[in-house]
């Protein structure tokens, strides 16, 4: 039997909540692009809405896992040749992580994996794993596709107007007891007018696009497969042949795209200094699109207005490091994906992947990154291998 080793992040630092906010959440059957839920057979090991993302949660997989004999692990520490991950790795076949708390599967811990055949991201993005490492050893390397796209959408929405609005600062001014109305403006601004520019419009990017379009924004994008007519005349799109174009352009500047090698410090110092100042720059992507130090000087000079993300690198970022401190930022522990919402659906989706596996059927096309040595399904049209 399979010894499947599960990387999540850490219960909460007060414990379960003895009751949740809510009772209940809608139940999604379906994905704006016609894409269908994840479809598990049998029970779910856990109810819609519980928190079970975290260590003692496991995704509500033990159930299934121990009732086919498998050896489910659940672990938090990750990182250095000391950490249990490093230890237990070799024996695993399944590695599942997530893109809130990854385990980065190099190419020397997959060197030393000789056991792997399955790499399973609980969440959207696969970064963390080597993919052409994992192509040479021919492991499969899955994500849970769709799954929290909208998630991180409204959460790139929020970003946005929170930045334009001023709305953290002014909050922090409520809570402190103060009333100073001209403070809490001196850096508001209303959205409406705006132009906002998303690079990548795929299924996060668009989901953007669509509910900020009733804000009165005028929208932009740049990719490298432009979207159909049809969607750019609903949505008035402007399209960029590329992110120079864009950048130049717009007011609120969106991430939205994976991170590999050709995309990494993609906004680096020369690129943020091309920049209208007073751009705004959301980042829900992946922290290493982004050079740090120049990304805080450009805020402390006033050239940038705002920096909002909820990615860092590495994950989790050290207390230390400069994006908790700097100016003007609207930063989150990378959440955005992990709502009670979401995780309702990707750990939906990863009993399904866990289930075609070990039942020896096909892993849904759209969940499939790496198969068969090569790029495939999602993976195909998402990523590079190298």
């Amino acid at each position: 039997m399979a010894k499947i080793l599960c990387v999540l992040y850490p219960d909460p630092v007060d414990g379960y909540p003895p009751r949740y906010a809510r009772d209940e959440i809608p139940t999604i059957t379906t994905y704006a692009n016609g894409q269908t839920a994840p479809t598990p057979m049998g029970a779910l090991g856990f109810k819609p809405g519980e928190l079970v993302g975290c260590v003692s949660g496991a995704l509500g997989l033990r159930n299934y896992l121990e009732r086919g004999g498998h050896e489910l692990i659940v672990i938090s520490d990750k990182d250095g040749p000391n950490s249990e991950f490093e230890r237990l790795l070799p024996d695993a076949e399944v590695v599942i992580s997530q893109p809130f708390w990854p385990a980065y599967l190099t190419a020397d811990r997959i060197t030393k994996a000789k056991n792997l055949k399955v790499a399973l991201t609980a969440g959207i993005g696969s970064d963390h794993v080597d993919l052409a490492a994992a192509a040479r050893a021919n492991i499969t390397v899955a994500e849970v596709t769709g799954s929290n796209s909208i998630s991180v959408a409204e959460h790139v929405v929020m970003m946005a107007l929170s930045l334009v609005r001023n709305y953290l600062p002014a909050h922090q001014t409520a809570i402190d007891g103060g009333w100073n109305i001209a403070d809490c403006v001196s850096r508001s601004y209303d959205i409406e007018g705006l132009h906002f520019g998303t690079i990548g419009a795929g299924r996060i990017g668009l989901a953007v696009l669509r509910r900020l379009k009733p804000f009165g924004l005028h929208l932009h994008y740049t990719q490298r497969h432009r979207l159909d007519s049809t969607i750019e005349n609903e949505l008035n799109l402007t399209f960029h042949s590329d992110v120079q174009s864009l950048i130049k352009t717009v007011d609120i500047i969106n991430l939205q795209i994976p991170l590999y090698p050709s995309t990494e410090n993609l906004l680096d110092e020369a690129v943020l200094a091309q920049m209208k100042r007073g751009t705004y720059l959301i980042n829900c992507a992946r922290g290493k699109l982004v050079e740090r130090d120049a990304l805080v000087r450009a805020l402390k000079s006033g050239h940038i207005a705002g920096y909002a993300g909820d990615v860092w690198f590495p994950q989790p970022a050290s207390p230390e490091h400069p994006w908790r401190t700097m100016p003007f930022n609207g930063m989150t522990p990378h959440m955005s994906g992990t709502s009670l919402s979401a995780q309702a659906r990707y750990a939906a989706g990863t009993l399904e992947i866990l289930q075609s596996y070990f039942e020896g059927t096909r892993i849904r096309e759209e969940y499939l990154i790496v198969d068969s040595g090569n790029l495939a399904g999602t993976g195909a049209h998402s990523y590079e291998l190298g």
